[in-house]
């Protein structure tokens, strides 16, 4: 019975503490510049690019493209204070101006000031592998409304490839690639309860 009664008890502060934390979520759209590498390969050329023929990964330079998404954000550590802790999780798809899909999903832990001004750094997923992107950016409140604009950064990675040539007899050459640097301009809605 004592099991019992504090499960119950444990429950009841889980649902009552977690009535306390905001809860936000609402549509982003930007663009965003990707610095030569296979993102950008893919942009330019598809799946048609063929890194052997074309000099490696990069070899057709940096590319533009929109985003599109949705992004769900969970305040904490608020305790009435000047600044308020933020967990934002972040679904983005770039690219379908060209026909592409380019799927990417991020979590940010940051903090937001009561002036509006916020920062975060999280993990990123994306086609180029995983990463980490930092963020900065305002957060503009016309009453409950909320329009949040962020840039993002995600560094490139270097990453290793393999060339197979011809010469005389099938040879495996390695080389070195970065996957692209990534800079985003985002903004949103969101309204708060």
């Amino acid at each position: 019975m004592k099991k019992v009664l504090l499960t119950l008890v444990l429950i009841l502060g889980f649902l009552t503490a977690n009535a306390q934390v905001e809860k936000l979520a609402g549509p982003r759209v930007g663009f965003t510049y990707i610095t030569a590498g296979p993102i950008a390969d893919f942009l330019h050329d598809g799946f048609d690019f063929d890194e052997d023929e074309d000099g490696g990964y990069g070899s057709t330079g940096p590319a533009f493209t929109t985003l599109y998404g949705w992004q769900w954000e969970s305040r904490f550590a608020d305790g009435g204070g000047n600044i308020t802790g933020i967990v934002e999780w972040i679904v983005l798809v770039g690219g379908m101006e060209r026909g592409k899909f380019l799927p990417s999903a991020s979590s940010i832990i940051g903090a937001r000031t009561d002036k509006g001004l916020e920062f975060g750094i999280g993990p990123n997923v994306s086609l180029a592998g995983i990463g980490m992107v930092f963020g900065v950016g305002y957060n503009f409140k016309s009453g409950r409304l909320n329009l949040p604009v962020n840039i993002s950064v995600l560094p490139g990675r270097k990453m290793t490839g393999e060339i197979q040539n011809q010469g005389g007899n099938w040879q495996t050459e390695e080389y070195e690639y970065n996957t692209g640097t990534r800079i985003a301009i985002t903004l949103g809605f969101n309204m708060s309860k």
